[in-house]
């Protein structure tokens, strides 16, 4: 087929104008004219897409929202915590921060600070990564669609082949039956 053919798949199997299709029925046209997959690994696309920021964003989003790290940060403040407030003050007669632990709220304002701009970017780049493979999945489900319409007609058409076949034999049977 030609792109002819894809015009003519358009409105038969769309109903749709050549100039109306969206890019993801176009792709999947001219897949099925020029006889190839349309199938590809999303995940391995983004991997080659992705740089190493976004592979660090990444990183750090799974870090920062697991269990483990919300454990480990809790053990750190209660630590921090204790020393300050237990044991330095009775060896030393002074903690570095004493309560209300001024310079432990600054250092949690500042990881707060830069780890929410971090997992928001990775947050964007996973919300991008999944519309792209929704789009590839309606190709793909299109692709599925189509070529099931195309396979009824092309078992429609031997059908009625069949049938007129046997129609013609059968014709020709009775024929012979009324000659004998």
């Amino acid at each position: 087929m030609n792109r002819n053919g894809v015009n003519e798949m358009a409105r038969q199997y769309l109903g749709l104008a050549p100039e109306r299709l969206d890019e993801e029925e176009r792709r999947v046209l001219h897949g099925i004219n020029d006889h190839k997959p349309i199938s590809r690994d999303m995940a391995e696309e983004d991997e080659i897409r992705s740089t190493f920021w976004d592979r660090l964003a990444d990183r750090v989003a799974a870090i920062g929202g697991s269990w483990g790290f919300i454990f480990g940060f809790l053990g750190i403040l209660i630590a921090w915590m204790l020393v300050n407030t237990g044991i330095l003050p009775r060896l030393h007669d002074a903690a570095f921060d004493p309560y209300p632990y001024i310079f432990l709220n600054l250092m949690l304002s500042m990881i707060a600070a830069l780890q929410a701009p971090v997992i928001m970017m990775s947050q964007n780049r996973q919300a991008a990564l999944d519309r792209s493979a929704a789009s590839h999945d309606y190709e793909v489900n299109l692709r599925a669609e189509l070529e099931i319409m195309r396979l009824h007609e092309k078992l429609d058409a031997m059908r009625a082949e069949h049938i007129e076949v046997m129609t013609r034999q059968q014709e020709m049977l009775a024929l012979l039956a009324t000659k004998s």
